[in-house]
C-alpha cells in the first residue's frame, strides 16, 4: 500500500467461523481498528459482518504516518508499516477473541485482501457496495438497519467522529443525495468485479 492512494480492504473468518459473536466484539474490534489503523490511514467506510469486514480507507502521507511512528530506517519500508499495522488489528483481535472464547488459532484468513481504488466511479460505487453488503447477504433488508457499518454514523450528525464522514457527506453532495445513491438498485458484483 503507498501513501495516498484509496483502498478497499477486506478480510474474512477462516473456514465456517463468526468473527463476532456478541455486540461487545463488534464494539472491541471498532476500537482496536482504530487503535492501529488511525495513525497510518484515515477511514471513509466500513461494515462489519458476523464472517467478514469492509473497509475503505485512504492512506496518510509519508510525513503523517514518519509523524507518528518516527523516521523509517531503510530496511523498514513504509508500505510495510501500514501492512503491518494491519497485520497487528486482525492477529490482536484473534487472540483477544480466542482468550475470551477459550478457542485457538487463526480467525482470519492468512492474508487481507486490498484493491487499490483508481477511478470516481469506483470510489462512489464501493462505498455503496460496503454500506449494501448486509443487505447482499441477507442479514438485514435495508442498508440503515445495520448498525455495524458507517452508514448511520455518516448520517448521525456527530461532531466528533473518526471516520471522514463530512467528506463524504460532501463527496455526494449532501446528506440527501448519500442517501438516496444508497436506494438506487445496483448489480455489486459485476459493478466493482468483487471477487
Amino acid at each position: 500500500m503507498e501513501a495516498g492512494k484509496t483502498y478497499h480492504i477486506y478480510n474474512h473468518a477462516n473456514g465456517f467461523e463468526n468473527l463476532f459473536q456478541s455486540e461487545e466484539n463488534y464494539r472491541y474490534f471498532l476500537l482496536r481498528y482504530q487503535h492501529f489503523i488511525e495513525p497510518v490511514a484515515d477511514t471513509l467506510a466500513y461494515c462489519l459482518m458476523s464472517n467478514h469486514v469492509h473497509f475503505l480507507v485512504q492512506i496518510k502521507k509519508e510525513a503523517e504516518i514518519e509523524a507518528a511512528f518516527g523516521k523509517f530506517e531503510t530496511f523498514q519500508k513504509l508500505e510495510a508499516r501500514i501492512s503491518k499495522q494491519f497485520a497487528n488489528l486482525f492477529s490482536g483481535y484473534t487472540q483477544a477473541f480466542n482468550k475470551m472464547y477459550n478457542r485457538k488459532g487463526s480467525l482470519f484468513i492468512p492474508n487481507f485482501k486490498r484493491k487499490e481504488i483508481e477511478t470516481d466511479r469506483h470510489f462512489t460505487n464501493i462505498i455503496h457496495y460496503i454500506h449494501a453488503n448486509p443487505v447482499h447477504h441477507g442479514f438485514v433488508k435495508n442498508i440503515p438497519d445495520w448498525p455495524w457499518s458507517s452508514y448511520p454514523e455518516i448520517l448521525s450528525g456527530k461532531i466528533s467522529t473518526w471516520l471522514k464522514r463530512e467528506e463524504i457527506i460532501e463527496w455526494f453532495g449532501n446528506a440527501n443525495e448519500f442517501v438516496e445513491f444508497h436506494r438506487q438498485p445496483i448489480d455489486l458484483k459485476k459493478e466493482l468485479e468483487i471477487d
